[in-house]
């Protein structure tokens, strides 16, 4: 190994523990590099918040959270300010401007709340470095009122990528779904909207090379991309160039809208996790990318143990085609999750659910996209003293994770508490309140021991509008990559130089 190769394999380390993307390893490196290889914290996180909603009558709270790392550095600093947002035509122009953030975050351990209102709320941009960047989570919570879209539309910031996936879109004469792309960066970023039906892509010029200029945001409508309305449709958002953070503000003029976040990546086996025990309706929406077809099994992990759903035991999935399934009250007054294995040589698949509670005229709705286990941490911000609901799920074997509730965004002490979920169950609680709790609060889950867990929060307010059926949104809570692996520079070079 010559001394250009070891300056390669320090670029790459730094690179690892700045971004937190990928693994740094030496070219032609075996396992034994992987087993010698460390994890370190993220040095440096971005997160971008999606334009909140074009009602006059939103309300919107952001939270920020950072959990404290072991090993972070003791000094860091963060931040979201505005974005300049362009409204219609998918063309955008104009550079992004040094507002006043619209929240800082301080320390670790201690969650700050910021606000807006109304419609001309933009998008936000921010990032997070030193002690800040492991496991930065901001929730973005939106209440609107009343109009189509109302209800409680919550959402985590996210990370800019360059592919993302959203099944259970819609361009459905009663649904109003916009794709919003923000461009984080100083160069424009060019992107591609694929949208595929029951009967495969749907052809559309409209959506190709769409330009996010820089520091801005564009909200693209769903149905101005086809003339055949479509009830359930995926959604794939793609990058030429640059890079975006993508969601899908779905509205729909009876069941009120949310947030529809991208689905995880393509996988043999999915969770979507925390249905609550009181759905009236479950939709199923899944989708294969690759060539082959997936064939499905479909179980519900109840408190008690794995249901296989009557009439609604399997899912085929043609490549290349939306497959949707109404589960009907799938939960029968149990909380659960839904799981999805493959049977036989099945492609992998994302997914999404759309869940509704409620009968009649007094209905609402929210999404819960396929997501990662919790793995070494997970964080969700934004919750309250009443009105969140826990939920994990242990698919294959028991696992233990301990949860923890931080101090208040105006006061309170942390507390931490254990749970242990049996396998293929699901455990719906009220989560850990902090003593003396003043404002909302964030929750961090860790892995402890055992089989994977994968969780998901709701939050419900009440709705005055709505007698009996509160306004909820769901997010799951996948691993924060709050960490990254390096690889130990503790050879001998002096050997590997010969």
């Amino acid at each position: 190994m010559n001394r250009t190769t070891l300056s390669l394999i320090a670029a790459a380390a730094a690179l690892a523990a700045v971004t937190g993307f990928a693994a740094a390893t030496a070219p032609g490196d075996d396992g034994d590099s992987a087993k010698a290889a460390a994890r370190l914290p993220v040095e440096r996180s971005s997160l971008l918040c999606p334009a909140p909603s074009t009602s006059d009558l939103a309300e919107t709270a952001y939270t920020s959270y950072t959990p404290v790392s072991q090993e972070s550095g003791s000094s860091g600093k963060a931040g979201l300010s505005p974005a300049t947002r362009e409204l219609t035509d998918g063309t955008g122009s104009g550079k992004g401007k040094a507002d006043k953030p619209v929240l800082s975050p301080l320390k670790p351990g201690r969650p700050v709340a910021g606000e807006a209102s109304g419609a001309e709320s933009p998008a936000l941009v921010g990032s997070a470095d030193g002690n800040l960047a492991p496991g930065w989570t901001v929730q973005q919570t939106t209440e609107v009122a009343a109009g189509t879209g109302r209800g409680l539309l919550g959402v985590n910031c996210s990370a800019p990528d360059t592919d993302f996936w959203f099944p259970g879109a819609s361009t459905a004469k009663e649904r109003s779904d916009y794709i919003h792309l923000t461009n984080p960066d100083d160069s424009a970023a060019v992107v591609d909207v694929q949208l595929y039906g029951a009967k495969g892509a749907i052809k559309s010029d409209v959506g190709e090379g769409i330009q996010v200029q820089p520091h801005s945001s564009v909200p693209v409508l769903l149905s101005t991309l086809t003339d055949k309305p479509q009830t359930n449709v995926t959604l794939h958002v793609t990058a030429r160039s640059g890079r975006v953070a993508a969601a899908v503000l779905a509205a729909d003029d009876k069941l009120g809208g949310d947030w529809l976040p991208a689905s995880a990546d393509p996988a043999g086996t999915v969770v979507l996790p925390g249905i609550p025990k009181d759905a009236t309706s479950v939709r199923l929406v899944a989708f294969t990318p690759g060539d082959n077809d997936a064939d499905l099994k479909v179980q519900l992990a109840s408190p008690t143990g794995r249901i296989t759903p009557a009439g609604h035991e399997s899912l085929h999935v043609k490549s290349g085609m939306t497959a949707a399934v109404d589960l009907g009250d799938v939960t029968r007054g149990e909380a659960g999750s839904l799981v999805l294995t493959p049977t036989g040589d099945s492609a992998p698949v994302v997914a999404a659910l759309r869940v509704v509670r409620g009968k009649g005229d007094d209905q609402e709705s929210a999404f819960i996209p396929a997501t990662r286990p919790v793995g070494a941490r997970a964080t969700v911000a934004d919750n309250r003293a009443k009105g969140s609901t826990l939920s994990l799920t242990a698919p294959g074997a028991a696992g233990t994770v301990k949860v923890t509730a931080s101090a208040g965004t105006e006061g309170g002490t942390p507390v931490t508490k254990t749970y242990t979920v049996k396998g293929g169950t699901t455990m719906s609680v009220r989560p850990p309140v902090p003593a003396g709790l003043k404002g909302s609060y964030a929750l961090t889950v860790e892995q402890v021991s055992g089989g994977e867990v994968y969780g998901s929060r709701m939050l419900d307010v009440p709705d005055a509008d709505v007698p009996g059926v509160p306004m909820f949104t769901v997010q799951t809570l996948p691993d924060d990559r709050g960490t990254v692996s390096v690889p130990h520079a503790d050879q001998d070079l002096s050997v590997l130089q010969k």
